[in-house]
């Protein structure tokens, strides 16, 4: 499957210091990360659409320190940033709205944690009739186990799951 970058978007779950810095499995928080950057560049040189979620928690005066994105995930001009305060990133957000209003048809998804934020949002990007695209090294979980059943098992059921390597391949 190619994936049209003028009707595709890139959706970044929960890059956040705080998250990211966790002990992750099998990729290091770092390793999502770098994935990450390289596929929102080859989406913005694309034309593409890169959506950088983040969570904030409900109902507290100050959010806990490193709950912005890395500093390497500093949304830029035309990125859709999505605060939520859900595990997914469409409720009560305007997402949906947003990509819609972008023409987009297919969501590939990136970030932390596999199994909590990204599985989360791409059922509901499903529901909603999305296509879905799952990164399998571009996302982590808190351990290889739950990882590795998520993309064998659970999130096949969705979408497709590649690579970084074959999604930069296959962007147009």
């Amino acid at each position: 499957m190619t994936v049209e970058a003028a009707r595709s978007a890139l959706i970044v779950i929960d890059l956040m210091p705080r998250i990211v810095s966790r002990d992750l499995e099998p990729h290091p928080g770092a390793a999502v990360v770098a994935r990450s950057v390289s596929l929102a560049t080859a989406f913005r040189a694309a034309g593409g659409v890169v959506v950088l979620v983040r969570v904030e928690r409900p109902g507290v005066a100050e959010q806990p320190p490193g709950s912005g994105f890395v500093p390497e995930m500093t949304p830029q001009a035309g990125d859709i940033e999505v605060v939520k305060q859900t595990v997914g990133a469409f409720s009560r957000t305007g997402l949906e709205a947003a990509l819609r209003e972008r023409g987009v048809q297919t969501v590939v998804m990136a970030g932390i944690a596999t199994t909590m934020g990204v599985e989360s949002t791409a059922r509901a990007a499903a529901d909603l009739g999305f296509e879905v695209v799952f990164v399998s090294d571009a996302m982590s979980g808190m351990t290889a186990q739950e990882h590795e059943h998520a993309l064998t098992v659970v999130l096949p059921r969705f979408g497709e799951v590649v690579t970084t390597a074959e999604i930069l391949k296959r962007l147009e």
